[in-house]
C-alpha cells in the first residue's frame, strides 16, 4: 500500500501550523479529529514536539495514517484512534483539538455530534482549532467557494460549506468562546475557540 497523499496539505500545512503554533503553544495534549492522509499530524507533531499530537479517524482511514506516522517515527504521536463523531470516543481528556477540512464532508448532524461531544472530552481551558471554508452573513467569501459548494452538494446533499455563525452557536453551546478568525490561502479559514 502506498501513502495516501493529498496536494492540499502540502499547501495549506504551513498556514496553519503558523495559526497552531501560537494558539497551542501552551498546550500539550492535542486530538486531531478526522486526519485524514496523517500528512497534517506528521508536520505538525514534528514541529511542535512540545505537542502529543492524537490521530483519529475512521477506520477506513487509520492504514493510510499509520504509514506516515510509521514512516516519520516521531516520538509525540501514538497510533492513530478509531473515531467517528457519533459513537464512542476517547476517554481522554486533551487541551487541543484540531480539525481540517472536515465540517463541509460531514453532515449537518454529524457537526453537531462533533461539537456536542467536545466538553466530555476536554479540559476546561482547551483550545479548538478548525481549518477550511466557512460562508459569513448567508454568504459565499469568494466564487471558488461557491463553485466547490456546489460541487460538494452534486456529490452528497449532505455536504457543504457551514455558515460560521451556525458553527459559532455550536460552539458557545460547548462551552467555547471565539479568540481567532484568520484568513489563509485559498478562501480558507483557520478559526480558534477557547473553552472557558
Amino acid at each position: 500500500m502506498d501513502k495516501p497523499s493529498a496536494p492540499s496539505c502540502e499547501r495549506n500545512r504551513e498556514p496553519i501550523l503558523a495559526v497552531l503554533r501560537e494558539h497551542f503553544a501552551d498546550r500539550r495534549d492535542a486530538l486531531e479529529i478526522g486526519s485524514g492522509t496523517g500528512q497534517h499530524a506528521v508536520h505538525f507533531a514534528a514541529a511542535m514536539p512540545w505537542l502529543s499530537w492524537q490521530c483519529s479517524d475512521r477506520a477506513e482511514n487509520l492504514p493510510g495514517i499509520r504509514l506516515w506516522l510509521d514512516e516519520a517515527a516521531l516520538p509525540n504521536t501514538p497510533a492513530p484512534l478509531e473515531l467517528d463523531v457519533g459513537g464512542a470516543w476517547p476517554a481522554h481528556r486533551y487541551d487541543a483539538v484540531f480539525s481540517a477540512n472536515t465540517l463541509h464532508i460531514m453532515g449537518w448532524p454529524e457537526v453537531e455530534a462533533l461539537f456536542a461531544r467536545l466538553p466530555e472530552a476536554t479540559t476546561s481551558n482547551a483550545t479548538l482549532a478548525i481549518y477550511g471554508p466557512f460562508n459569513y452573513g448567508g454568504e459565499y467569501t469568494s466564487d471558488s467557494n461557491a463553485a466547490f459548494d456546489q460541487w460538494l452538494q452534486e456529490r452528497g446533499a449532505h455536504m457543504g460549506i457551514r455558515a460560521a455563525e451556525a458553527v459559532d452557536a455550536l460552539a458557545a453551546r460547548a462551552g467555547f468562546r471565539p479568540v481567532a478568525d484568520v484568513a489563509m490561502p485559498a478562501n480558507n479559514r483557520c478559526r480558534v475557540w477557547r473553552r472557558g
